[in-house]
């Protein structure tokens, strides 16, 4: 999965444990146990390891921070959690895949 510098630093750091994605055909194939290959944005050389622990499906990126820190999002608020993940995916595509909080533990 490709990161932009903050969320990669922050999950290279241990600072962000949840990854959020749309649950589509690509994340469905996601299951406990596996390991994710993160790259850095843009240039992609370089990576950081996690391991899937928990696999958390809400219908919307809203009731998922609802019920989690904001820190394991990486932001010590919600709403800048929220407006992070909502700049890449709108509330159709919410409703379309619902979404996907991965639980991660860096290597």
């Amino acid at each position: 999965m490709k990161l932009n510098i903050e969320p990669f630093n922050k999950v290279k750091s241990g600072q962000k444990i949840i990854e959020s994605r749309l649950f589509d055909e690509k994340r469905q194939q996601i299951n406990l146990g596996d390991t994710i290959q993160f790259q850095l944005q843009p240039d992609l050389t370089e990576t950081v390891i996690a391991k899937v622990v928990a696999l958390l499906r809400y219908p919307t990126f809203n009731d998922l921070m609802n019920d989690l820190p904001p820190q394991y999002f990486g932001h010590q608020k919600k709403e800048d959690a929220l407006s992070e993940i909502e700049a890449f995916y709108s509330p159709q595509e919410q409703q379309k895949y619902s979404v996907l909080g991965i639980k991660i533990q860096s290597f």
